[in-house]
């Protein structure tokens, strides 16, 4: 209980002391003016920081920010600055973002053994620069469950959403969809609210009224400039570590900048300094691989010198599964992405995306068009630029009506289904090998087709009657929806009978996934690397279920939490050393 206390009257001192700062910086104030941001070529060929925090992504910005409120902190980001690319920036430009495979891309491209088509950020601001930008919390179960406290989540929950939260003003589509929940028997209507609360509500928005997105990166504008510096393009090899004593202890790191040159950066002398990964559910558990620490026989394969055993990393990785089924319309619709969420009691999520975005150059379907791989015209594997393009070609000469109409889509909660993740090389720039075994567990698979029911029930509502051909049936629907190819799995002549086998079919990504390096089996329950010290890890990683409908907030807060956390643990053990003297 003292401890908590402590952590409280922490938590409200820094809350003040960073509300100042936000009133003495202008709102409009955008992170291409950090002075602490540079490109990795300009740093130092050796370095020394009371915290190296791998991965400037949605946990590693808020995690750094507050840091740097009393510490001197490296944050290392593999990607470059959201800031001034329109992929990121603007709102329509969404699908482009997932489309860009080039090697500056803020996107890479992975393909799972499962055969579903996936992407993980490379940007500062991580996942929020290239997701779908709904903003929503945690339950206060999960919350319990993780072991948090309540006030300093919520209060950690305020300090991201007073930066890039808003208020989604609801089009016409998206309206019927929240009707046609309602109608369907999802309630109570919760309005707009950034809780987790079952029936069916406005989630918060990291898109402004004017469709600009807001990221993680926003938050570093409460850092303190002198305490921390960001490097980008700044690729992380291995951890170093000193492994003479009883356990292994980090005390560094290698990275390379853009030209290929090596750089060190060291952990200061003095007790609580500490190396923080927050390089995501896939580059977590990969570095700790590569830097030794993982299972001992699956390292050893690959020629790496084993630092510590440790056989959970890469366990445990799950996907939540999303399934969607595309509703043609007979009336116009807005272009938009998240915005209406129906939290159901069958175990799922409901949720629709909208319209089409047309230009000179090309036109598709959002967040499922043939650019981001997650609906296309061509078989995945002939996916090349110019299939692409192809296809994108084709879509733009189709008639306007073929673009009306939008997607609603399940996504089930937990997962149940967890898969593994492995090396397949030494280098830290390609993707590991990852499965996440979807619909193995038969709830999941349960859930689906509950899910699946409820959309049946909305296309059927009166509050949809205007945005759905009543001659459609749901079988139709299915039928079209799995002719899309969206992933690598072969079809069956039962798609459209079978909701089981449709589920299985046409399953995607919603970008979800976690794990690899989870509490109690990788890491405590204060994020520290088990067996090692001076090493944690504080990202999506760490989750044994995805946090909510949808995950950025919760990942977002958590780098905030504990960055607190961390401090008053410090400052307390600092007081108790100060009255032994």
């Amino acid at each position: 209980m003292a401890a908590n206390r402590f952590f409280a009257r922490e938590l409200a001192t820094s809350v003040a002391a960073t509300f100042f700062a936000l009133m003495c910086s202008s709102p409009q104030v955008r992170g291409v003016d950090y002075a602490f941001m540079k490109d990795a070529t300009q740093a130092a060929n050796v370095s020394y920081y009371d915290y190296i925090i791998v991965g400037g992504g949605t946990a590693g910005c808020p995690l750094a920010a507050t840091l740097s409120e009393r510490f001197r902190v490296l944050l290392l980001e593999r990607g470059g600055s959201p800031y001034g690319d329109e992929r990121v920036e603007d709102m329509t430009r969404f699908t482009d973002t997932l489309a860009d495979t080039s090697p500056g891309s803020p996107v890479q491209r992975f393909v799972s053994e499962d055969g579903v088509i996936n992407s993980r950020p490379r940007v500062l601001g991580g996942g929020s620069c290239i997701n779908a930008g709904f903003y929503t919390r945690a339950s206060d179960d999960y919350v319990r469950r993780a072991g948090w406290d309540l006030e300093a989540t919520g209060a950690a929950y305020r300090w991201v959403e007073d930066v890039v939260a808003f208020h989604p003003e609801l089009g016409p589509w998206q309206t019927a969809l929240q009707g046609g929940l309602l109608e369907s028997g999802i309630t109570p209507d919760n309005g707009f609210t950034f809780d987790h609360l079952d029936g069916t509500k406005v989630g918060g928005s990291i898109f402004d009224a004017d469709g600009r997105r807001h990221t993680a990166a926003d938050l570093l504008r409460y850092a303190r400039a002198d305490g921390l510096d960001v490097l980008l393009w700044a690729r992380v090899a291995k951890i170093l570590f000193n492994v003479r004593g009883r356990r292994p202890v980090a005390r560094g790191v290698v990275f390379h900048d853009s030209k290929g040159r090596m750089h060190k950066a060291y952990l200061n002398a003095g007790r609580g300094n500490e190396i923080i990964l927050s390089a995501g559910a896939l580059g977590s558990p990969q570095l700790l691989m590569l830097s030794g620490v993982g299972p001992a026989d699956h390292l050893r394969s690959f020629g790496i010198t084993l630092v510590h055993d440790q056989p959970g990393v890469g366990q445990g990785m799950a996907d939540n599964p999303m399934n969607a089924i595309y509703v043609p319309s007979p009336s116009p619709v807005e272009i938009s992405l998240i915005q209406v969420v129906g939290i159901t009691q069958v175990g799922s999520y409901i949720e629709g995306s909208s319209g089409a975005r047309h230009s000179a150059s090309a036109r598709n379907f959002g967040m499922f068009s043939p650019q981001t791989g997650q609906l296309a015209t061509v078989p995945p594997k002939q996916r090349t630029p110019e299939a692409i393009a192809r296809a994108a070609e084709t879509m733009r000469q189709l008639d306007d009506s073929a673009f009306r109409g939008g997607f609603i889509l399940e996504k089930i909660l937990g997962p149940l289904s967890t898969g593994h993740l492995e090396l397949r090389n030494r280098n830290p720039d390609d993707n590991p090998s990852v499965k996440f075994n979807y619909f193995s567990h038969p709830e999941d698979l349960r859930r689906c087709v509950a899910g699946l029911s409820v959309i049946e029930r909305v296309i059927q509502s009166k509050a949809f009657e205007n945005f759905t051909y009543p001659t459609f049936s749901m079988e139709t629907l299915l039928n079209m929806s799995t002719g899309f190819p969206v992933n690598l799995l072969p079809r069956h002549d039962n798609d459209t009978t079978s909701l089981e086998q449709f589920c299985r079919d046409t399953v995607m990504t919603i970008w979800h996934y976690h794990g690899g390096c989870q509490v109690g089996r990788v890491v405590d329950t204060e994020y520290r690397v088990l067996g090692v010290d001076a090493l944690r890890v504080i990202d999506g990683s760490t989750f044994n279920a995805s946090p909510g409908t949808n995950p950025q907030a919760t990942v977002m807060m958590l780098g905030r939490y504990m960055g607190l956390k961390i401090q008053s643990g410090r400052l307390k053990a600092e007081g108790s050393e100060g009255t032994k003297l």
